[in-house]
């Protein structure tokens, strides 16, 4: 879905600021050393399971095994994948995993990691903690796959329908309006904004996810 307006103007409205936090990454040397297996990362797949884009969660623990990560295994099927043994090389993970994913479904997939620590941290201080929507709202999280150091926030489209409160490292808070009923996807427009890729899930599933992750 495209947003409300690809142009989206920074607003000052009192008690909604929310500055910049940056979380630590891991990325460091190729591959983790003998007997380390690197961190426990969460992959979080764009847009797939909508048309034209089927993914099937058995098929795509098969890929990341193939792929040699250890303990694969997903999390309902907005594409949300947990898996050990990469390393701390993030880009090369990303490059690794997107590729098995296009020669395996026969598209791209742009993937986005974060470790539980990160999405823990970010879960945190988000500022939905504690609480519950308007029956016209949508809390949701935008992992992005760079930092989000534009301006300040908060950062809202022209026609009002979703604004993002604020960020934490590469992740964004963002409060969506339904318009009709339904939620406007502000994703392409903060990819836009910051020249990123980026994929959301709704506040709650972000929970959900952190909780499964830690279920391995």
């Amino acid at each position: 879905m495209a947003p409300g307006s690809g142009r989206a103007r920074r607003g000052n409205e009192e008690g909604t600021r929310t500055h910049m936090r940056t979380v630590p990454s891991d990325a460091t040397d190729a591959t983790a050393p003998a007997g380390q297996t690197g961190p426990a990362y969460i992959a979080f797949l764009r847009a797939v399971n909508v048309p034209g884009r089927k993914v099937e969660m058995a098929r795509l623990r098969e890929v990341l095994t193939q792929l040699g990560f250890m303990g694969a295994r997903t999390y309902i099927a907005s594409g949300n994948a947990f898996f050990t043994g990469a390393g701390n090389d993030r880009a090369r993970i990303v490059e690794r995993v997107e590729a098995g994913l296009a020669e395996a479904f026969g598209f791209e997939v742009p993937t986005i990691l974060r470790t539980t620590d990160e999405l823990r941290t970010e879960l945190a201080a988000s500022p939905f903690v504690g609480r519950q929507p308007a029956p016209d709202e949508r809390f949701s999280m935008v992992y992005s796959s760079g930092p989000l150091t534009d301006g300040e926030f908060p950062l809202r489209s022209a026609k009002g329908d979703w604004e993002v409160l604020g960020a934490c490292g590469a992740t964004a808070y963002v409060r969506w309006r339904l318009v009709n009923g339904r939620p406007v996807n502000p994703v392409p427009a903060i990819e836009k904004t910051f020249g990123v890729q980026a994929t959301g899930r709704f506040f709650h599933t972000s929970e959900k996810i952190l909780a499964a992750a830690g279920k391995g």
